[in-house]
């Protein structure tokens, strides 16, 4: 398994990066877990393990040991977060593949976010490739969808195995004796992906032996052309304001290919990045071609389009969910523009306007975030509450509810700012205390 000439040629690391590589405990992960941090020198990067539990099987744990163990043997950091999916699928009425997939990206990108590592490794192979072009296929891409995964993407995910075969991953894992664990979920076709994977490639590949490395290389094909084309579209007429964008009903009297690349850049612009499928950009072309001025149609992602006139408008109208991740210490804090957190150590108690607390008694690991779901309280004096009914026993108004920053560990609270300290970090015969203030920007 050498994957060294596809790494340079496509600039997949830059020197002294961290890589974060997405390590399942699977053979492919393992595998380039393996690969990039016995080759940490030649590519002058970092390699840290991350390992992000979906909660799907009860033995899942298992999967966590081997990658921790694995981390410690090759002598690299490691990282490991655990996801409830099958309540985040629930709750968001999503399947349990598109839920997995949003709570494991939202764990790679908030590693990122704090800084601690550069880019995100996955071990996307050419298998998974030819897997994934035939997925879009199926549910009606046009040419961005037929090309499959990119080498890299979004600037933070890169996939050094996407030219790997799965054969030549498997040969790696042996040649090195690594020791890996099979998904039993992987096994389960009522998943898509393991339907493509398991039943359909099977059964081509008794006919065309072939077919995934032919597959990935109509990919490659497509993606020439695809890049090609989008060189000659030009969208400077358009207009952005917010998440709302304005495009010229004479931009569709142009080639089909180049409006559709507009159509699909003015969505990406405006928020809406997917489930957008070929029929929705036809309908958008006939409601700017030939329908009637106000006329208006319903978009995946909470979007409108409308013709106004001269234009062809859309606008995203799914509400922002803002976060924060603010590192509990001594300093004064932005909390998403609306308020000033301020936390600092005081040894006169008495007359203090704000909430004291222990900050001895709060985990290492709290920091200062919104409410999610889940999130339970020890109301001051005793007995436990979800936070949700605490707040509502507060008469805290449900507007206000999502916008007052919780200091956490995991789904424990242990402060709500401007409201109430948790029994466990009440002061009691100390001589330092941290004084927690909640104030709001004037507008």
């Amino acid at each position: 398994m050498n994957c060294e000439e596809f790494i340079v040629s496509n600039k997949l690391f830059k020197a002294g990066e961290i890589i974060g590589v997405a390590c399942s405990g699977g053979s492919d992960s393992i595998a380039l877990l393996h690969y990039l941090a016995q080759n940490q020198e030649k590519f002058d990067i970092e390699v840290v393990a991350i390992h992000v539990d979906h909660a799907i099987r009860e033995d899942s744990y298992l999967d966590v040991d081997l990658v921790r163990e694995t981390a410690r043997e090759l002598g690299i950091r490691f990282y490991k977060f655990r996801v409830d999916v099958p309540k985040i699928a629930k709750e968001k009425s999503m399947g349990i593949e598109e839920a997995a997939r949003e709570a494991r990206y939202g764990v790679f990108k908030s590693l990122i976010n704090k800084g601690l590592i550069d880019k995100i490794a996955l071990a996307h192979h050419a298998q998974d490739q030819a897997e994934t072009i035939l997925m879009h296929i199926f549910r009606g891409a046009g040419l961005a969808g037929a090309k499959g995964m990119e080498a890299r993407s979004e600037k933070i995910y890169v996939r050094p195995l996407l030219n790997t075969s799965k054969e030549e991953i498997l040969q790696y894992i042996d040649d090195n004796r690594l020791e890996y664990r099979d998904d039993s979920t992987n096994k389960d076709n009522s998943y898509n992906r393991n339907f493509v994977r398991n039943v359909l490639i099977k059964e081509i590949e008794t006919r065309w032996p072939n077919a995934v490395q032919s597959i990935v290389n109509f990919g490659k094909a497509v993606k020439e052309d695809d890049d090609f084309i989008r060189k000659h579209v030009y969208d400077d007429a358009l207009i952005y304001e917010k998440k709302t964008v304005k495009i010229p009903i004479s931009y569709f009297l142009y080639d089909k290919a180049i409006v559709t690349r507009v159509i699909f850049k003015a969505l990406k612009n405006i928020g809406i990045v997917k489930d957008v499928e070929r029929r929705h950009i036809n309908l958008i072309c006939a409601l700017a071609t030939s329908g009637e001025n106000g006329k208006k149609i319903t978009l995946p992602f909470e979007a409108v389009a409308i013709k106004e006139y001269d234009f062809l408008t859309i606008c995203n109208k799914q509400k922002e969910v803002i976060t924060i991740n603010i590192p509990f210490k001594c300093g004064e804090f932005d909390v998403a523009g609306m308020y000033k957190l301020v936390v600092k150590r005081v040894k006169e108690f008495e007359g203090k306007h704000g909430l004291l607390l222990d900050y001895r008694k709060v985990p290492k690991d709290a920091a200062w975030r919104f409410r999610q779901d889940g999130d339970f309280f020890t109301k001051f004096g005793g007995g436990t509450k979800k936070l949700k009914a605490f707040l509502i026993d507060k008469k805290i108004p449900a507007r206000l509810r999502d916008q007052i920053p919780v200091l956490a560990s995991g789904s424990e609270v242990f402060a709500i700012a401007g409201v109430e300290i948790s029994e466990k970090v009440k002061v009691e015969d100390v001589p330092t205390a941290y004084l927690i203030q909640l104030r709001k920007y004037k507008n």
